[in-house]
């Protein structure tokens, strides 16, 4: 079958009952995007967390072109490669679906950020908030509850990933395995943002660490500790709650200043 120069170098017309090499360009532009996500993934603040999604972007536009080669086409449509594309297909839907619970988590979470902005401008002091904050908080556990599910199936997905070797397989197995790490770095960076928006309440981890543990570990902690400062979910909540627990003025200014910037952050 004849193919356009610029879906395909010429070498590939005597190869038509095998995959693309992985020198093709497609994939070498997805090994880098892969290598510039994993690098970036060690932050979690709501600026690096939106660095990745655009890096992700890119990483998919070049999965895209890689899928649109005609012969990259015929040959995954060869029945001894059944197995693997709807293997392929079914961890995509699951990646979509949990794609869907982050958007969802977003517009509600924005949804009731507005919400709250808009009844603390109408209302300048502290009484009669108490009940508005309260279904702020309310609202944010529901979209926990549907996060912390979502991160399950994530996890699940995460660890068949890792077990997967398609190595023995020659060059169509080294396609198949690029793509299988799309989407496991795919799931690792919807795991980071899920856990963002989320925020869960939960034991600080720093007070059941001892004094030695601290010192041997103080520059991590310190990056953790500004980390969490930096979410702006995280600080409205914490603001909000301690509104309602002192009902000084002071926080409704700093709840305002904080409802703000989650908005922008979102």
């Amino acid at each position: 079958m004849a193919t356009s120069p610029l879906n395909a170098p010429p070498s590939f017309h005597a190869r038509s009952n095998s995959l693309p090499s992985r020198q093709h360009p497609f994939t070498s532009q997805i090994d880098e995007n892969l290598n510039r996500l994993r690098k970036s993934q060690s932050a979690s603040t709501s600026s690096s967390i939106g660095h990745q999604l655009y890096c992700l972007q890119d990483l998919y536009d070049s999965v895209d072109m890689l899928l649109q080669l005609p012969l990259f086409q015929q040959a995954l449509a060869q029945e001894q490669q059944r197995k693997w594309i709807e293997q392929l297909s079914d961890e995509s839907l699951m990646l979509l679906d949990v794609c869907g619970t982050a958007k969802d988590a977003l517009s509600q979470t924005k949804e009731c950020t507005q919400e709250l902005q808009s009844i603390l401008r109408r209302r300048p002091g502290v009484e009669g908030l108490a009940n508005e904050v309260r279904r702020y908080l309310t609202s944010r556990k529901a979209v926990r509850k549907a996060i912390c599910k979502a991160l399950k199936n994530l996890k699940h997905m995460e660890n068949k990933l890792s077990s997967s070797s398609f190595s023995k397989y020659g060059e169509t197995g080294a396609v198949i395995s690029t793509l299988k790490q799309v989407e496991s770095v795919t799931a690792s960076m919807l795991e980071s943002l899920l856990s963002f928006i989320s925020v869960p309440e939960a034991e600080s981890k720093w007070s059941r660490w001892s004094l030695v543990s601290k010192l041997m570990h103080q520059k991590r902690v310190t990056c953790e500790e500004e980390e969490q400062k930096a979410n702006e979910i995280r600080n409205v909540e914490a603001t909000l709650r301690s509104l309602i627990k002192s009902g000084n003025m002071k926080h409704v200014e700093n709840v305002q200043n904080e409802l703000q910037n989650s908005e922008l952050c979102i």
